[in-house]
């Protein structure tokens, strides 16, 4: 049986005994029912996994006890993907959770021409990665970055692969024919999809067109066929 993966971004390699955070508790003491030496596995997000067993157990409080420590590296090579802002939240939040399911480093969320919603709740968008990364059982998660216009997102330097899906007419590559060398960068458009002076920026850019497929794509959807191929490339 597997042991119960939980959240705790202040847990340092060097800890002997750790307090459980409020959330952690509840959901260990209250929810699991877990007792005085079960055992359980904690995370702080940032690679380090830790077996630790429960020496108090309290519905206020609870200690562990590390028993090892492991730490995991992360991939040399950094995916992220830059994706719209959707009008319907409830289609974000399920990319986030799926792209985060399959590994994907950091999440840039844009504003487009097109984006028809220029808001969104931070605190619960990122739960649902956290909530993904326990339960895909990994020890990295994804950035997770605030709104920027189209433009901004242009200017980053910090991926050497720059690809961007698009529906108009036009010489593309296929993205599953890219191979992932160097960090790199995808974007999603919009309902609507970009505009041609958006595309035609972003190829200035140094952006290469790419196609996801033959069919045409929600931008959610999109979005995790495009996380699909990135991570197999």
């Amino acid at each position: 049986m597997q042991l119960p993966f939980f959240y705790e971004p202040t847990l340092i390699e060097t800890y002997s005994l750790f307090t459980l955070s409020e959330e952690t508790n509840k959901h260990a003491i209250q929810v699991l029912r877990l007792k005085l030496n079960d055992a359980l596995h904690l995370t702080n997000g940032k690679g380090l996994l830790c077996r630790a067993v429960l020496s108090s157990a309290d519905k206020k409080q609870s200690i562990v006890t590390i028993q090892s420590v492991q730490f995991f590296e992360e991939n040399p090579i950094k995916l992220s993907l830059g994706i719209s802002l959707l009008k319907n939240t409830a289609r974000l939040e399920w990319f986030a959770e799926k792209v985060t399911e399959l590994g994907i480093g950091s999440i840039h969320l844009l504003q487009c021409h097109r984006t028809e919603k220029q808001h969104f709740r931070f605190d619960r968008l990122n739960g649902i990665l956290i909530a993904a990364m326990l339960q895909s059982q990994q020890t990295w998660l994804p950035i997770l970055h605030e709104p920027k216009p189209f433009s901004e997102i242009l200017q980053l330097t910090d991926c050497p692969v720059k690809l961007i899906a698009h529906c108009e007419e036009g010489d593309k590559i296929p993205v599953q024919k890219i191979k992932m060398t160097a960090n790199c960068l995808m974007l999603i458009g919009p309902e609507g999809d970009f505009t041609n002076d958006e595309i035609y920026q972003a190829l200035k850019n140094n952006f290469l067109a790419v196609s996801l497929g033959s069919t045409r794509l929600r931008t959610e959807t999109a979005g995790v066929v495009a996380a699909t191929m990135l991570v197999l490339s």
